[in-house]
């Protein structure tokens, strides 16, 4: 199988047919994602989010905040499944998406836990990661506060989804935030970017 250009393997496929077939089945109750994408789920959200992993691939420890409906959190840890290595911690504080979540992560066997909390209080749980994750969360300002703790360390590194929006949200945080930028062009979405953020620091004042 081809994800992006990345060739998988047939177990990997199985376990990302399988949360496809989860995340339709949950997204009848429970508002995961806007229903408008649900039937581009493949392109629009899967293989959106494998871009991530496909950026930073390895055996690293991730922190995915506000994962919702697993985006791009359990993609990340479905992948992770085949290199038998590495950590998704889902940050989501949401009980109902945090009750998906964990179902998508066992039925899987994706290398990933659930913490049913708020951003503000993670730390507390895993007060270490190498590699930030983030989709449709909060704007950049906002969601560098929130990630800050985990980025004191100079080897964490942030790859963050953002839309056509990007370029006025990164001038905001530019009032606040010193830091380092990579734009990665979206391969499935063409007005939308990863940013990956390196060497964060707030503004001394």
């Amino acid at each position: 199988m081809n994800l992006n250009g990345m060739s998988v393997s047939r177990e990997t496929r199985e376990r990302l047919s399988l949360f496809s077939e989860l995340f339709r089945k949950w997204a009848k109750s429970i508002n995961l994602v806007a229903p408008s994408t649900l039937d581009d789920l493949w392109t629009r959200h899967i293989a959106d989010s494998a871009q991530i992993f496909q950026l930073s691939p390895g055996p690293h420890n991730w922190l995915d905040v506000g994962s919702g409906g697993g985006f791009p959190g359990v993609i990340t840890a479905i992948l992770l499944a085949e290199q038998g290595d590495g950590w998704v911690h889902l940050v989501e504080s949401n009980q109902k998406k945090a009750a998906f979540l964990r179902v998508a992560l066992a039925e899987t066997a994706a290398r990933g836990s659930v913490h049913a909390i708020r951003v503000e209080t993670a730390q507390e749980s895993f007060p270490a990661c190498d590699r930030v994750s983030a989709r449709a969360f909060a704007e950049l300002d906002l969601l560098f506060t929130y990630v800050a703790p985990w980025m004191e360390r100079d080897s964490t590194k942030a790859f963050l989804h953002k839309g056509r929006d990007y370029q006025r949200e990164l001038a905001k945080a530019r009032g606040s935030w010193d830091f380092d930028l990579l734009e990665h062009r979206s391969v499935v979405e063409p007005d939308s970017v990863i940013l990956e953020v390196s060497q964060l620091r707030r503004h001394v004042v």
